[in-house]
């Protein structure tokens, strides 16, 4: 079974399905916004792309979430622990990196099965 690719790019696509699992491009919220903001734009975006895809959160296998400050830590967690499957949560991991641009505070990576 050949990978399919949804909303593809030059450079990337944002949805590929591979056999029974969906991954995602990263997800941003909108540039220059806080970050309690911008953890609730990406995981709105993250569901509808999921939904798109014919899965959902509770079907997420990994999370990856990376922060420009890890000051945010707590902010965003607030925001995604009222995301998340609580009957289902995904492996998770959380680090600090340098984003693409200034403006953006979280990006998150979704694995889940279909």
């Amino acid at each position: 079974m050949a990978p399919t690719y949804m909303h593809s790019g030059k450079r990337m696509s944002q949805i590929v399905i591979h056999k029974d699992t969906v991954y995602l491009a990263g997800q941003v919220g909108s540039e220059g916004t806080d970050i309690a903001t911008q953890t609730r734009d990406a995981l709105s975006e993250v569901d509808r792309l999921l939904a798109e895809a014919g899965t959902s959160k509770s079907k997420a296998l990994q999370v990856i979430v990376w922060l420009a400050d890890m000051a945010d830590f707590e902010a965003m967690n607030e925001v995604y622990d009222s995301w998340i499957d609580i009957q289902n949560p995904p492996a998770r991991a959380c680090g600090e990196a340098k984003l693409a641009t200034p403006g953006y505070f979280v990006e998150f990576i979704v694995t889940a099965a279909i």
